[in-house]
């Protein structure tokens, strides 16, 4: 795979005017600003995609601020192949912004064959951040996280691991993902003890997905912690996508995704009557399920996904309206059950 210059053969620079509009928010304790938005390269940057689509994505980000790149070992598909795209448009026009930009990897789930290829062992985690880095020809990322829980392995080994790779100079910041909120305070514990504080916590969190909020956002808070919400717009049902159904050549309808046709129907009433109050308040059901999650201020950035630097513009317009009164809180959580 290689970049089509045909298409685009002029130099990239960024917008010097790039910090002025977006907003940042102290990660945890530490020294690190995270845009409210960051974008996640978990699909459209795969070997599957389009890659001058992608160029076109990145560069639109960071022209309007967003600083934060998020990958993981096994994104794609194939495996492996979203960090060799950024690796290749990193080269091709951020080379020179390197120092710009907060670059994140994780390891957890199942990457190679065999015993060493999955899960949270030293072995795996330490190899895996090893083969990141070759393939976005990187010399350190800026967060590794465990991807997710491993409930064979210590976690004294699991949060060692990433100390280790913190003290090597391959991470300057430790992270941690998908942890309930019981195992995320004592994760905590043992890098603090290990002297490489927990940076932040990437959670799974939406107006559909409010787990978050019964402890673990008060855990990450009193531990100093950042959160980062993944998945805001919940696979795509927070938009107005499937208001009339679902599309033929949407996600919901496609066989290998983690969002099933039977989930969208059942969430579709919900999903209308959210749409009719992000009307009232100017804005579209994706922007308002973002403001919606950046009204709290222990969160300290959004992770979205972009097929089209469109996308990628009207989620930015979230930002415009991040206040809600309580008239529409009330009316939000009685939509979702919530009271």
């Amino acid at each position: 795979m290689r970049i089509t210059d045909k298409t685009n053969p002029i130099e990239y620079r960024a917008q010097e005017d790039r910090y002025d509009e977006m907003i940042y928010r102290r990660c945890g304790n530490s020294g690190i600003l995270l845009p409210t938005i960051s974008l996640g390269l978990w699909h459209n940057f795969g070997y599957l995609d389009n890659l001058e689509n992608a160029r076109n994505i990145l560069k639109y980000a960071f022209d309007t601020g967003i600083t934060h790149f998020d990958l993981a070992n096994n994104y794609g598909p194939p495996y492996g192949s979203a960090e060799e795209s950024f690796g290749l448009l990193l080269k091709r026009d951020f080379a020179k912004y390197r120092d710009e930009l907060i670059i994140s990897s994780k390891a957890g789930f199942d990457m190679w064959p065999g015993p060493y290829g999955n899960l949270g062992s030293r072995k795996y985690l330490i190899a895996s951040c090893d083969q990141s880095l070759k393939r976005m020809g990187l010399d350190y990322v800026d967060i590794f996280y465990h991807h997710r829980p491993d409930p064979d392995t210590p976690l004294e080994e699991t949060m060692s691991a990433l100390d280790h790779l913190v003290r090597q100079g391959k991470a300057l910041y430790a992270g941690i993902s998908n942890y309930p909120a019981d195992l995320a305070e004592k994760a905590a514990c043992i890098l603090k003890d290990l002297g490489t504080p927990c940076l932040i916590h990437q959670a799974k969190y939406s107006m559909f997905e409010r787990w978050v909020e019964s402890d673990l956002l008060d855990i990450l808070d009193d531990n100093g912690i950042g959160c980062i919400a993944f998945s805001p717009l919940a696979q795509g049902m927070l938009t107005d996508k499937y208001i009339n159904g679902i599309p033929k050549d949407s996600r919901a309808a496609k066989a290998m995704t983690y969002l099933e046709k039977e989930q969208v129907e059942a969430q579709l009433p919900k999903i209308r009557q959210l749409q009719e109050i992000a009307q009232t308040r100017g804005q579209k059901l994706s922007q308002m399920a973002l403001s919606w999650l950046l009204k709290d201020d222990r969160v300290t950035s959004v992770l979205i996904g972009a097929s089209s630097v469109k996308q990628l513009e009207e989620n930015l317009e979230s930002l415009d309206k991040l206040v809600f009164d309580e008239d529409e809180i009330r009316k939000i959580d009685d939509v979702l059950g919530e009271s």
